[in-house]
């Protein structure tokens, strides 16, 4: 379900720093701007009650889920909460099997092919690269040339809607979209205008 949630549209919504009592409103905003996979940080504040808001309120085509999770307990805890992807700024095998024994979607960060060869060897369903603005569109390129075919890359770190097209002429498939997305203190109408940008642009591109 997750490529599937991608392939509608390729842009991940990462909420970092989002509190529980504004979820829902800016949860709706992105629904309907066509975001269907949805991130919290972990390092936001009381992040498992802002998953399982977004959870409650959010249809059941957009995904929920967690990002920075840097522990098998974190996964759990994710869980728990109704969140369905785990997405990690690193590729840590226990935390990557923890993922995969909860039957959770799973988007490990990767910095070298090494890395994403062997998260890729551990189950994971897409690769977040990261930090995107390090790398950029001609390591994407490399690197789909010898990773196995449909490998979905995900840039984060830096993705604007100026930027995307170099990405996707390198064959990216998706984003996940941070600070340029939402910040803290935005209002829902903020972040819908935002959303807007980025969603009209990836329509765009494609």
């Amino acid at each position: 379900m997750l490529k599937q949630a991608l392939a509608q549209n390729g842009l991940i919504a990462i909420l970092r720093g989002l509190h529980p009592q504004e979820a829902a409103a800016i949860g709706e905003v992105l629904y309907a701007a066509g975001f269907r996979v949805i991130e919290v940080p972990l390092n936001s504040p009381v992040p498992y009650e802002s998953i399982r808001i977004l959870r409650d309120t959010l249809p059941a085509d957009c995904l929920i889920g967690a990002g920075t999770v840097l522990t098998a307990e974190q996964v759990e805890q994710v869980k728990a909460a109704g969140g369905q992807v785990i997405v990690m700024p690193h590729s840590d095998p226990k935390v990557l099997r923890a993922a995969k024994s909860a039957g959770l979607y799973l988007s490990p960060g990767v910095a070298t092919p090494t890395e994403a060869f062997a998260a890729l060897a551990e189950g994971a369903d897409v690769l977040k690269m990261f930090p995107a603005e390090q790398m950029g569109p001609a390591v994407v390129k490399a690197w789909l040339a010898v990773l196995p075919a449909g490998t979905v890359l995900l840039p984060v770190g830096g993705i604007t809607p100026d930027n995307m097209q170099a990405f996707i002429d390198a064959g990216v498939k998706g984003f996940g979209l941070g600070s340029g997305l939402f910040k803290p203190g935005m209002t829902p109408e903020q972040v819908a205008a935002n959303a807007k940008a980025y969603v009209t642009a990836w329509k765009a591109l494609r």
